[in-house]
């Protein structure tokens, strides 16, 4: 009997594109459950009370395993803040999550180097853990006056591989979506244009 795989999720988290894709890779047949995030589910809250993270298992040897740990952890610990203030601040914090942010891209592009993929030839936890936020890069460029495409082309032909991945071109939301939805967010919530 084939165990039932159940994913909660909402449609822009990266942490779900991340879990989209991997499931997608390994081939894993699961259902896909829309959360809504200001009013979660029962089901999310018994399954998930505390942190309400998704797992994602990668097979690979012991030293690229802790190699794409590194890389993955790195990834969620620098990103997502200054990527969340690109988007909800404005000003002096929004200048500062620039600059952070770039020095971000500057690592990871030089970590992806003239590699395929950052795991090499093979799509893995790394490129999971990063992929999510391209479809953000057009709303962090429009949104922040950044311009991350043409200062980082090796990040973008890396990007374009991953998007030929059918489990990444189903997961990853449209930029222009991604777009109207914080745009609408910062009218709303921010009063911000």
């Amino acid at each position: 009997m084939e165990e039932e795989i159940i994913l909660l999720d909402y449609w822009a988290s990266m942490y779900g594109m991340r879990t989209r894709i991997a499931l997608e890779e390994k081939k894993v047949k699961y259902e896909y459950r829309e959360e809504d995030l200001s009013n979660k589910s029962p089901l999310l809250l018994q399954m998930n009370p505390i942190h309400k993270k998704i797992p994602v298992l990668i097979h690979k040897d012991p030293y690229q395993r802790a190699q794409a740990r590194f890389w993955a952890d790195y990834i969620d610990k620098k990103t997502y803040v200054p990527c969340k203030a690109l988007w909800s601040e404005s000003g002096e914090k929004q200048e500062a999550a620039k600059i952070e942010f770039i020095e971000v891209l500057k690592t990871l592009d030089s970590e992806l180097g003239d590699k395929y993929y950052f795991g090499g030839n093979e799509f893995g936890l790394v490129d999971i853990a990063f992929i999510g936020f391209y479809s953000w890069f057009r709303t962090y460029e429009e949104v922040a006056n950044l311009s991350i495409v043409p200062q980082f082309p090796k990040l973008m032909a890396w990007a374009q591989r991953c998007l030929k991945r059918e489990s990444v071109a189903k997961a990853l939301p449209d930029s222009d979506k991604v777009l109207k939805s914080v745009s609408d967010h910062r009218k709303i919530i921010l009063g911000i244009d």
